[in-house]
């Protein structure tokens, strides 16, 4: 009995620190309004904080984190993917609003369901199929009466793509070693890769000169939204079923959305039909793993001998 009160109490912990985390990562794209410096500029500054905090973490904690050539050399070039992912979803904030991000950004069940099976030579389900069409119709009801957002919706549905790619890369790389330590060198190789493009386009200028602001936005976007945020969300997968952390993740749009409504007000109101997109999109999301998980239990049921 008392194992079994210890266990509940540990879930229950780890689920409230699960919320909070999603909750946190629904903040990121608040605060990405808030920085009044480029998208850019602004992941430039964030990944610098969040490796150096990262690196501080490893080093308070003891924890080691070696790796081979041939792993440095992955994570290294997945990295450049996961900057790209990044500059696209806050060109996405500036270039429309928090919540036409946040939905464009849910398109990543979409890409996922689409080239995790072609990557790994598998065969493409008919329920991902049909919650990308939902998906689809969603996004496409939003392109319609968000038609002034053009550029925003695109560098959201492009930012969703780089992060569907590198979730695939990083579901191989997780199964060998511990995440913070992907996101780490993942964090050096961003940071590398986007100082060099802003090398070749000339973009280390005055303009990317921090204000007190700004530097508080940063510094609460790199440690708290990005390094706690990450290792806390992995924590809880030691107590809490894959299925569940799924779940819940999906509620970050939903988190973001209303965290947008209440920080920034009129600003982020818009049309009916977007609202009937992203309800699709949504919908699709949180009923794709309660019906896969139904199927998937449907299939161990039939292959239990009867008598």
């Amino acid at each position: 009995m008392l194992r079994s009160y210890l266990k509940n109490t540990a879930e229950n912990r780890n689920l409230a620190v699960l919320h909070l985390t999603v909750l946190v990562w629904g903040f990121t794209g608040i605060l990405g309004a808030l920085i009044s410096i480029s998208a850019t500029h602004l992941v430039w500054y964030r990944v610098l904080i969040a490796f150096i905090t990262l690196f501080l973490y490893f080093k308070i904690t003891k924890t080691s984190f070696a790796v081979s050539r041939e792993t440095f050399i992955k994570l290294f070039f997945t990295g450049a993917i996961v900057g790209a992912h990044w500059i696209l979803f806050f060109q996405s904030i500036k270039s429309s609003t928090v919540s036409v991000a946040l939905v464009c950004l849910s398109s990543l069940t979409l890409f996922t369901a689409i080239l995790e099976p072609l990557i790994k030579k598998q065969k493409i389900s008919r329920l991902e199929i049909f919650t990308g069409l939902l998906i689809i119709i969603g996004i496409y009801l939003i392109f319609k009466f968000e038609s002034q957002y053009t550029f925003g919706i695109i560098c959201g549905l492009l930012s969703a793509l780089c992060a569907s790619l590198f979730s695939i890369i990083n579901s191989k790389q997780v199964k060998n070693r511990p995440a913070p330590v992907i996101s780490f060198y993942e964090l050096i190789g961003a940071w590398v890769w986007i100082s060099l493009f802003m090398l070749a386009t000339d973009d280390f200028t005055a303009e990317m000169t921090l204000n007190i602001s700004d530097l508080s936005y940063l510094l609460i976007l790199g440690t708290i939204c990005t390094s706690i945020a990450y290792v806390a969300g992995v924590s809880v997968m030691k107590e809490l079923t894959a299925f569940r952390v799924a779940l819940i993740t999906n509620l970050e749009p939903v988190y973001g959305i209303i965290l947008a409504f209440f920080f920034f007000g009129k600003r982020e109101q818009m049309t009916a039909g977007f609202y009937a997109g992203a309800l699709i999109v949504l919908a699709a999301i949180f009923l794709f793993p309660f019906i896969k998980n139904r199927i998937q239990h449907r299939k161990l049921l039939k292959q239990i001998p009867l008598g």
